[in-house]
């Protein structure tokens, strides 16, 4: 009995403590488009005003999403984290960002995705890498794209459109139109051509 208590008490969180269109939570970031939801509950959300969030996009449970270091800093860009319209980021992912993450149109993540555009650096020896990070390099991910599950998109990384990264691959560089990309770091597998329509790449090379 209890336990179904505390279930009807969940479904009802979930529900109406989700920032959803309007609402108190919504109106703290620079753009929330409509019929847009963030589920609840979320892990980490700061700096709203620096993140947009385009019409009738879905964003799962525990995401984290932030824009900067810090709670309360005044970012260099405006936006720093771009969603477009009709996007659905799944459960446990994280969009950190503290220069330029631009998500376009319809695009679609599996769980577990993360998207940054700052990582670590080591370049020296004697100092903690925790205190050494490398320049921000802008992210973008083009319309009709889509990320499989534990997706990692790392700093300077340009993904175009419909393109389909599989599941727990590591974006580091550029992947064109129209392609499928898979592994640590990705390379293309399959391209569409519209002269030639899709042709298959050597899974072993090491080039894109």
């Amino acid at each position: 009995m209890f336990g179904d208590f505390l279930s009807r008490v969940w479904h009802w969180l979930r529900v109406n403590a989700a920032i959803s269109t309007g609402s108190r939570q919504a109106r703290k970031f620079g753009k929330f488009g409509e019929n847009s939801l963030i589920l609840f509950p979320t892990t980490t959300i700061f700096n709203q005003r620096y993140i947009h969030i385009g019409s009738q996009t879905m964003i799962g449970e525990y995401v984290a999403l932030s824009a900067g270091m810090v709670e309360g800093q005044a970012c260099l860009t405006d936006p720093v984290v771009k969603i477009g319209d009709r996007c659905l980021i799944g459960r446990g992912s994280g969009i950190v960002g503290h220069y330029s993450i631009e998500i376009g149109d319809d695009v679609w993540t599996g769980h577990h995705v993360y998207i940054t555009d700052q990582s670590h650096g080591y370049e020296d020896v004697t100092r903690p890498i925790s205190a050494q990070s490398q320049p921000e390099r802008a992210v973008k991910i083009g319309d009709g794209s889509w990320l499989g599950h534990g997706v990692v998109v790392l700093p300077g990384s340009s993904i175009g459109k419909n393109v389909a990264v599989g599941a727990n691959s590591v974006v580091t560089g550029e992947l064109p139109d129209y392609c499928v990309a898979v592994g640590a770091p990705a390379r293309i597998i399959r391209r569409y051509s519209a002269d030639t329509g899709w042709s298959a790449k050597d899974f072993r090379s090491t080039d894109q």
